[in-house]
């Protein structure tokens, strides 16, 4: 389950069912420089994105796989 704690790196390396609900966000984390070191809710927040709104969507896409 994907927290807002992790980092981004670890939810793309082990929930790779994630990517496409940063891809609906316009989020260009795969190949950012921060995304080993920053939480998803430091990135989520510096793009102005609901955090809570955007984890729940990721875990829901980790159950519809």
């Amino acid at each position: 389950m994907i927290n807002k704690d992790m980092t981004i790196m670890e939810i793309i390396q082990k929930y790779p069912e994630a990517i496409p609900v940063l891809q609906d966000y316009n989020l260009g984390c795969l190949g950012c420089i921060a995304a080993s070191g920053e939480t998803i809710e430091q990135g989520l927040n510096a793009h102005g994105i609901n955090v809570a709104e955007a984890v729940a969507k990721m875990n829901q896409a980790l159950k519809s796989k």
